[in-house]
């Protein structure tokens, strides 16, 4: 397919995820995924010119001998998968904790120990930028060979001024060069590095002085993300740097109540953060304040399984409350999957969403939580034509065999990417 019009017709589910049922959706509108039978799709250039229905399509194109067609007869069709929350700038791998995890080693118990995010800290100072982009983009590329189109993704495994400038002038490489669409966020507060171990405070200020403004003048960054917890940085912590990145241009997002409940989902409420990840351990009165600004939850069901942890975020009582949810990977050395398919599998296995709704998560919502959804997330006349072409036939079918890449085509920009048949 070139970058003129082309058209895909036949498609046995076209899921259009329209805007017009809300975006984000909540409740009820997370099953809503206008789906169209017989779909079809007219792209002109990088953007979607037509959706109806194949019969329709018809009607007012002419299409011959010349026309760029895609016959999607017994295929879904949707939009190109979104990650909101992501960290692919990185170096080395952490495959040896996994013994220690069936050891019986908790996340903080394995940080503390030195290995965890500041193993990863290790590497990431000592590779160079030229590693570091030739790491992404392998990530990258299987990402977008299992459907992802746009992700978010963080620094923070640098830790120090140089490094953290070296992450995200990493990720502007990355985004240059890359047919996915790349949304930077500065994570600093991602762990205390160990010449900070006693005197956090100092850190702080360190990010809240010199990077911030640093980052904010180069404008390497969207976002600015914290990882408030236990033993990390504290809501007070995560308050103060906060406030100063939005006093920088920074819109705040925050990794809050994984491992325990810190009052992180009051304070993503009190802040309007645009998103707020994990959310494991968030109190009710926390999820009633996200519920009552439409924050978006961003639930990360891969980081409970590859830490093992009995629990996951509860999906069910959030949409029940009317939270917008979305779905992300967490990729990162210790939950380490690029596949939105198995994420999407694991929320209906382990936090009970429903197809419908897991979709919706990884799509619109997710389009939500970085700002997007004006351009991306559902499939609309004047919308990117980041499309999925699925080698099932139903929505369900994509949920119910698992474990498996279920990719026929991947279309970033209107253009084929991935062809796998």
């Amino acid at each position: 397919m070139n970058r003129l019009k082309s058209f895909i017709i036949n498609i046995h589910q076209l899921l259009t995820l329209d805007t017009k049922y809300g975006a984000p959706r909540t409740r009820e509108n997370m099953s809503n995924l206008g789906l169209i039978k017989n779909g079809a799709i007219a792209i002109n250039n990088d953007k979607i010119d037509f959706i109806g229905t194949t019969e329709e399509l018809k009607r007012n194109y002419n299409l011959n001998e010349n026309s760029k067609i895609i016959d999607a007869s017994n295929k879904l069709v949707t939009p190109g998968f979104i990650d909101p929350h992501t960290h692919i700038i990185f170096a080395g791998s952490r495959e040896k904790e996994l013994q220690m995890k069936l050891e019986g080693k908790s996340y903080l118990e394995i940080l503390e120990s030195g290995g965890g995010i500041l193993n990863t800290v290790q590497s990431t100072r000592k590779a160079s930028e030229e590693e570091l982009v030739k790491n992404g983009m392998k990530i990258l590329n299987k990402m977008m060979k299992y459907g992802t189109t746009t992700i978010e993704t963080k620094s923070g495994y640098g830790l120090n001024i140089e490094d953290e400038l070296k992450s995200l002038r990493v990720i502007k490489i990355l985004e240059e060069r890359h047919p996915i669409d790349i949304i930077p966020t500065f994570l600093g507060a991602h762990a205390i590095p160990p010449e900070y171990k006693n005197n956090v405070e100092e850190y702080v200020d360190l990010i809240i002085n010199k990077m911030i403004p640093k980052i904010a003048d180069e404008k390497l960054a969207e976002f600015c993300d914290v990882f408030c917890e236990k033993g990390i940085f504290s809501v007070d912590q995560t308050r103060k740097i906060l406030q100063t990145a939005i006093k920088y241009g920074l819109k705040p997002i925050i990794h809050i109540d994984e491992i325990e409940d810190t009052n992180g989902a009051k304070l993503g409420a009190e802040l309007d953060a645009i998103q707020v990840g994990h959310l494991l351990k968030s109190n009710r009165d926390g999820l009633n304040q996200l519920a009552e600004r439409e924050t978006i939850a961003c639930l990360l069901p891969g980081t409970p399984f590859c830490s093992m942890m009995q629990n996951y975020a509860p999906a069910r009582k959030m949409i029940d409350m009317g939270i917008p949810i979305a779905l992300a990977t967490d990729l990162n050395p210790n939950c380490w999957t690029e596949s939105m398919q198995f994420i999407m599998q694991l929320a209906c296995y382990n936090m009970k969403l429903t197809p419908a709704e897991a979709l919706t998560a990884s799509t619109v919502n997710a389009a939500c939580a970085i700002q997007r959804e004006n351009q991306i997330g559902s499939l609309e006349p004047g919308k990117i034509a980041d499309i999925i072409i699925f080698n099932v036939s139903t929505y369900h079918h994509l949920i119910y065999h698992f474990g498996i890449n279920h990719i026929s085509k991947v279309i970033k920009n209107g253009k084929i990417v991935v062809d796998e048949n």
